[in-house]
């Protein structure tokens, strides 16, 4: 039974079920433990299905059906491959659908992606192929080549897709008939994008399931909800999806925004009572479910899912791998485990308290001074909870322990400046490079660019606040950055576009309010960095300078360019060095916790971001090729492509924190 539908309908009527997304890692060690994260997850939370998502225009196809074999596979997870249709030839969709079937995928999450463009760069893609405008076409096409094989899920706006060609803008009401026609179409169940107000979407799903068209009236509508990991993150996300943060939620997300730990805490409360809200106020005609983008992050969906009683019930039998000799029922006494409290039953023998996690020395004491160590009597004689039991497996999940600790390493900090062996590096959406807007969007904020020149004015307007983004970045100077924008300004007027930067910051309360961050009464330490777009003429004399002894020890540097060159200050240094440098250069230090570091640069996190951020140069270029652009786009593309062939990207990092102009008079001088 690998149906999605099919393993609805097998649960009881009045039952609760979820499912979780993951996208593939951008780093290779980030894939290897995302396998482990999945491993324990699939046991301790038990979700029906998984989602793995699937680039914009097939972008990351080959690692996309590398991590849905292993769920599929591996794992044993009933698995739903996304596969987006614009921007990719008819010959690439075939090739995904063929083999997601030979993996024994049974379902396909059938999207539309990017609006479509007139030429594709993808491999087996040519010029004027279009076949897939919409997701509607991709639902006609899987029913007409592969009939009912697939299971076929579509999406759906609780609060309305944001459709700019529209006059009504974002609304449901102008999406609901091109939803009705994907269900007619043969979809088989409904996934929404994520959202926050539970408001709307009661309203959407009791429009659709009232709607006269009949089509919505037993479909499986399962709700999309985001877990908060961090402030910046989740109003970056809500900006992108425009989807509203209501008047509270915003309060009580502001209330604690400068302490990434306290907002974890408080978006589970938040996505909790979500959750149990939908459960309590919405009826549905087959079993309910929900669809969580984890952002391949554990922590913050285990404690949701258990806090709202969505976690399947244990079987019987399903703890007793370890067993091996049958006892007599006794009642054993409850005892705490990585702080929860588990019941004793009568079952199968184990080994004992006092043997875990180590041959512990039973002493006569009434209590250890060494509890690693030793163990009483009394403790010596309770059966220990084998550590792979779901019970302790979810504890781990939730970070509580050593073994917790070791298992959500990554909770704090991920994203595009955390670690790059975290399975959440990058700016964790999964759905590859993009502009994140429509084509109409990008001319708009930046018309047509002409010459070197006009792409400065392009980087200098963001900064005087005249532009709301560039194409790598979709917001505004923060305050911190503001502190520097004297600097900033001056590298993008010489043509050095800066893209980031942080100031140096020595011993900072972490309530201050432009550079404070994390808990109450401790202290944050920055290391200056700007990360910059440099010609490759000026490249060349910057890197002898970076190169001198003047400069030895107090600076570190990558760089690449969109011909995969690489070169940074590891490889200047002496043979000495066994291994890459790892710079932290945000760093905080607070009462009973130790050193935290959210802001992480190194080759493997640069590397990936560098093909990264040339991609979307890439990507800009092509916004003049779409159709209708004629020999004024056909320009702006010949310039954008030929800077982003002669370009270097690259990080300096200054060391000396306690030097606030060092950076910029090293760059400036």
């Amino acid at each position: 039974m690998e149906k999605v539908t099919e393993k609805i309908a097998a649960l009881p009527p009045n039952s609760s079920y979820f499912s979780l997304e993951f996208f593939p890692p951008k780093t290779a060690m980030g894939s290897s433990n995302l396998r482990a994260r999945l491993d324990r997850m699939s046991r301790a939370l038990r979700p029906l299905f998984v989602t793995v998502t699937w680039g914009a225009g097939g972008s990351t196809a080959e690692k996309s059906l590398e991590l849905a074999e292993l769920c599929q596979r591996e794992l044993g997870l009933t698995t739903c491959l996304h596969l987006t249709c614009t921007n990719m030839s008819k010959s690439l969709v075939d090739k995904a659908l063929e083999d997601a079937r030979s993996l024994g995928i049974r379902n396909i999450l059938a999207l539309r992606g990017d609006p479509p463009r007139e030429e594709y760069d993808v491999e087996g893609g040519k010029k004027g192929e279009v076949e897939f405008e919409w997701a509607i076409d991709l639902v006609r096409y899987i029913r007409k080549q592969y009939r009912d094989y697939f299971c076929i899920g579509v999406a759906a706006y609780p609060e309305g897709h944001a459709e700019e060609s529209h006059p009504l803008g974002q609304s449901l009401d102008h999406d609901l008939p091109y939803l009705v026609e994907k269900v007619q179409a043969g979809a088989d169940f409904i996934m929404t994008q994520l959202f926050f107000d539970v408001k709307a979407y009661n309203e959407f799903e009791e429009k659709l399931r009232s709607h006269s068209s009949g089509a919505f009236k037993s479909i499986p509508i399962i709700p999309g909800m985001m877990p908060i990991q961090s402030y910046q993150m989740i109003k970056r996300t809500t900006k992108l999806s425009h989807a509203a943060l209501p008047p509270d939620i915003m309060s009580r997300l502001d209330d604690v925004k400068g302490d990434d730990e306290m907002v974890k805490k408080v978006g589970v409360d938040i996505v909790s009572e979500m959750v149990s809200s939908i459960k309590s106020s919405t009826t549905s005609p087959s079993p309910r479910g929900f669809h969580f983008y984890t952002l391949n992050l554990e922590k913050a969906v285990s404690f949701i899912l258990e806090r709202t009683s969505l976690i399947p019930p244990e079987t019987p039998d399903e703890d007793s791998e370890t067993a091996i000799i049958e006892v007599p029922a006794a009642t054993i006494q409850a005892f705490s485990v990585n702080g929860h409290f588990r019941s004793g039953r009568s079952g199968r023998r184990k080994s004992s308290v006092g043997s875990d996690p180590h041959n512990r020395i039973i002493i006569t004491a009434p209590k250890t001074s060494n509890p690693d160590w030793e163990a009483t009597a009394q403790e010596a004689g309770i059966p220990a909870e084998v550590v792979n039991t779901r019970a302790n497996t979810l504890a781990i999940s939730e970070g509580e322990g050593s073994l917790g600790r070791e298992a959500t390493w990554d909770d704090y900090p991920n994203g595009r400046w955390g670690d790059a062996r975290s399975p959440a590096y990058g700016e964790i959406d999964g759905y590859g490079v993009s502009l994140h807007m429509s084509v109409s969007s990008a001319i708009k904020l930046w018309g047509y660019p002409e010459s070197v020149e006009d792409i400065t004015s392009i980087f200098l307007k963001h900064l005087e606040g005249q532009l709301s983004a560039i194409p790598w970045s979709e917001e505004g100077l923060s305050e911190e950055t503001n502190t520097i924008k004297r600097q900033l300004t001056q590298l993008n007027q010489k043509g050095w576009w800066t893209v980031a930067s942080q100031p140096a910051v020595n011993g900072v309360k972490s309530s201050d309010l432009v550079f404070g961050w994390g808990p109450k009464n401790g202290f944050v330490f920055q290391k200056a960095f700007v990360e910059l777009f440099v010609p490759s003429s000026a490249f060349t004399v910057l890197l002898t300078k970076l190169r001198s002894e003047d400069y030895a020890g107090q600076i570190s540097f990558y760089a690449s360019n969109a011909a995969g060159d690489f070169i940074s200050s590891d490889s200047e240094a002496s043979s000495d060095s066994s291994s890459p440098s790892t710079n932290a250069v945000t760093w905080g230090a607070f009462p009973g916790k130790e050193i935290i570091t959210p802001t992480i640069i190194e080759e493997v996190s640069f590397r990936a971001w560098a093909e990264e951020a040339f991609g979307i140069w890439g990507e800009w270029g092509r916004v003049y090729s779409a159709k209708g652009q004629g020999a004024k786009g056909e320009k702006s593309r010949a310039v954008i492509d030929g800077i982003k062939g002669d370009v270097w990207l690259i990080n300096v990092i200054h060391h000396g924190y306690v030097e606030k102009e060092g950076l910029w008079e090293l760059l400036l001088g």
